[in-house]
């Protein structure tokens, strides 16, 4: 009988766990542009950034 392979073993689980972070981070940025209020981000990041911006004039 063959000895088991750990280290190919190894690997395909490492490759699959990486496949699957980056689908679900596709998945991720795929929503934001749909959902503007996300869970990631406040909405107040959003308004505070554009309102105090010290570059645009006052008035």
């Amino acid at each position: 009988m063959a000895t088991p392979n750990y280290g190919y073993e190894k690997r395909q689980r490492e490759l699959a766990k990486k496949q699957k972070k980056e689908e679900k981070l596709r998945a991720k940025t795929q929503r934001r542009p749909n959902d503007p209020q996300g869970d990631d981000q406040p909405a107040d990041d959003q308004s505070a950034g554009a309102a105090g911006h010290p570059e645009q004039p006052a008035g």
